[in-house]
Parts: C-alpha cells; structure tokens; sequence
C-alpha cells in the first residue's frame, strides 16, 4: 500500500530503454505507439496451434547487439534486458565506468523468466537423455538471473532482485526501486521488468483458459482494448528500464529529468486466481494509495495508461475503477493495442510510456478502438494522438492473483 505523506518523494526518471514490439530504442517505440498500428503478426515459433500469432521484437539480433559470445549465454528475457538496460544507462548520460557500483540498484520484474529455455531443455531430457541437457539452464532460466545479469554487465553492485507480481511486476519493480531511493540503500536504481513466454507450452495454456484473442484471420485486429468486439489478449514480449535517481540528486547532477514517480500503491483483490474483482476493489484501493502517496487530487489526473488487455472482464472492471476513483476527466489509453501484453514487463513498458505523455504533452491513441462497449463509460483516446498538457498522470498493472501496481507519475 502506498501511504499519507506530508511531503511528497519525487524521484526523478533520467533515462529510459525500450526494447518491444514497437522496435527497439525509446524514439521508435514512442513513434510507433503514437501510430496506433499493431505490430501482431504470425509467429512461426507458434505454428500449428489454435492461437500462432503473438507480437515480437523486430529485427532483434542479439549477436550484434550484445556480442556473439555473451549472447549465446543469456535467455532471450535477460538479453532484451540487458540491450534495454543499456539504452537507459546512456540515456541518463550515466558511465559504470566511472559510477559507484555500490550505490546502484538493480530492480526487475519478470513473470516466467527465461521460459524458451526451460522448455527447451525439458524436451531435450526427454528425447535425447539427460547426458544431453545444458549445464547452462541453471544460469539461464531461473527469474532472478535478468537482475543478476545486469550487474555483471553494468557494474550496479547494490540491492538485486527481482519482483514476480505476474503482469503487475514490471510496475512493482518501479514501485519498489522508489522505496530503495527513500531508504538511502542506493543513489541509482535501474528498474523495470522483462519478459519473454510465448513458448507453445504457455500460449496453449492461455487458449485454453480463454484469455488470448482468437482472430487468426486478422491479427493486426485482435489486441483491442475498451472494444465491443474484443475478445481476449495478444501476448508479446519486449523490456522497459528506467534509471531512477532522487530528484535532488539528479538535480545536482545536472541531469535531464522526463518526469517524476511521485506515488506508489500496491494492493491484492484476494477474490480469484485469474479474474479481476468484480467491482475492482483492491484496483481501487491500489490507485487511491498511489495518489495518497503522491499528495496528488483525483481531479488533477489528466492521464491513464490502463492496464486495459482486451479482455471482456478485465477492461470494463477497469473502466469503473477509474470512474469511481478518477472521475470522467482523466484521457483514458491502452498502448496494448499496438504492442500486445508484455506480461511481467508490461507494466514498466507503460510506465515509460506514461512518462514520454507528460513530458511531451502527448496522449498515444488505443489501437483498434471502432465502436467503444457501451459499459466502458471513460474517455479512452482512439484514432490517433491528442495533445494535452499533463501535471499528473497514473499508470495501471494488474496481473493474476489479484495483484495490483499502480504508479503515479508527476511532471518534472
């Protein structure tokens, strides 16, 4: 839960890494999620099943991005986040070279970790031998490894861990990076989440629990959130990192700040393993300890970045969460449409996305919103950008098991 303050804790976001399916680096994210084009395609590593579309990272080639050799060790979840930890880091005109490892955090958020290993190597043992599994699986595949991989490579020898809130734990990440911050444990913490499991395994799991969108005859169509004619979710894969620093201290330092995470909450509905609250009230709880810990009003919110997955229960639930909380003043959007459900790192992905909002005054439009569902009673932007000047702004995670993240971002 976030807390009452009597004085709100900025921290100030100076660098940001984005590697998803809106292409990898913060501009070509930013462009492409202000199109309002999805990037849902066939994926060929899904052939054969009921659902084979998903929405991956284009043109990720991990051999030159990161070297051949540190490539070939890494899962794919830790390579997007190490190639996204990069971007950030030099975003923030930070060098490890030079920094004080000990100072620097390292927080991530991660769901199934590296997933595409585990079940690689699980059918390995099964039809070649256990002689034949990598002894590389344990330094692989295990969550916590993405958080263990960026300090190894950046040098942020302070408090590592990961966060696993399910598709809550990217926001979670950031969440508990401010925390860090505030507790003097570290000066820098590289937060964010990270994710990767559109193995055959879990995405015929989802078909079958019923939450992934079945529009094989049109892909690009089928991630659409607040729509009428939505009808499940479209799993992606891609990371988010933020370099968060004490606005004090990035202030000495000269540096450019996007934006502030000024506030915090996290909740549990403690209701149902995969369906959200039927009247939101642990979502309501969260965003309500958010905006208490920003010392922020429910009327100065001009922004939601909605959890929003184009699922039927999710979405509507959602939708009265923020009118009952937030009013009908705030402009509502889902960047879900374009890039899919990024799982663990989804929340951090639209936390950045938050930011680039209220430090560029602009709103990206939802995907494939063509006739809003009548029981959606907020204003959610479609068909394309609007323009608004924004001093607060509020960033939505929830995930299965009733976990709730929500992040209050504040203009800097």
């Amino acid at each position: 839960m976030g807390r009452r303050r009597n004085t709100r804790f900025d921290v100030a976001v100076t660098g940001m890494g984005l590697v998803t399916p809106a292409g990898i680096g913060v501009e070509a994210n930013w462009a492409r999620v202000c199109s309002g084009r999805s990037t849902a395609s066939r994926d060929e590593a899904l052939a054969g099943l009921p659902v084979d579309f998903s929405c991956r990272v284009p043109d990720f080639d991990p051999g030159a991005l990161l070297g051949r050799r540190l490539a070939w060790r890494l899962d794919r979840v830790s390579q997007l986040a190490l190639v996204a930890a990069r971007e950030a880091v030099a975003d923030a005109g930070l060098d490890p070279k030079t920094w004080d490892g000990a100072r620097v955090g390292v927080v991530v958020g991660s769901s199934f970790g590296g997933a595409a290993t585990y079940e690689r190597e699980h059918a390995r043992v099964l039809e070649e031998g256990p002689e034949w599994v990598s002894p590389l699986l344990m330094v692989m595949a295990p969550v916590n490894m993405s958080a263990g991989y960026l300090a190894i490579d950046l040098g942020a020898v302070g408090p590592n861990l990961v966060v696993s809130t399910a598709c809550a734990a990217g926001s979670t990440a950031i969440g508990t990076a401010r925390q860090l911050l505030e507790a003097d444990m570290c000066d820098v913490v590289i937060a964010g989440g990270t994710e990767s499991t559109s193995t055959r395994t879990t995405m015929a799991s989802l078909h079958r629990m019923g939450a992934l969108s079945v529009r094989r005859d049109d892909p690009q169509a089928a991630s659409r959130p607040f729509d009428a004619d939505r009808d499940g979710f479209v799993a992606g894969e891609g990371a988010g990192m933020l370099i968060l620093e004490r606005a004090a201290d990035a202030q000495a330092r000269g540096a450019r700040v996007y934006a502030h995470v000024s506030g915090y909450g996290a909740t549990a509905d403690g209701h149902h393993p995969s369906a959200p609250h039927p009247e939101g009230a642990g979502a309501q709880r969260a965003v309500r300890a958010a905006l208490a810990d920003a010392l922020v009003e429910p009327a100065d919110v001009g922004h939601v970045n909605a959890h929003g997955t184009s699922t039927p229960l999710n979405d509507v639930t959602e939708s009265r969460v923020i009118r009952q909380v937030l009013g009908d003043g705030p402009a509502v959007t889902s960047t879900k449409g374009v890039i899919g459900h990024l799982i663990g790192a989804a929340g951090a992905v639209e936390a950045a996305y938050t930011v680039l909002a209220v430090h560029r005054g602009q709103i990206p439009p939802t995907a494939n919103l063509t006739s809003r569902d009548p029981e959606v009673t907020v204003d959610v932007v479609g068909k394309e950008t609007r323009a608004v000047r924004l001093s607060a702004a509020v960033s939505n995670s929830f995930g299965f098991g009733g976990q709730n993240s929500v992040l209050v971002v504040t203009a800097a």
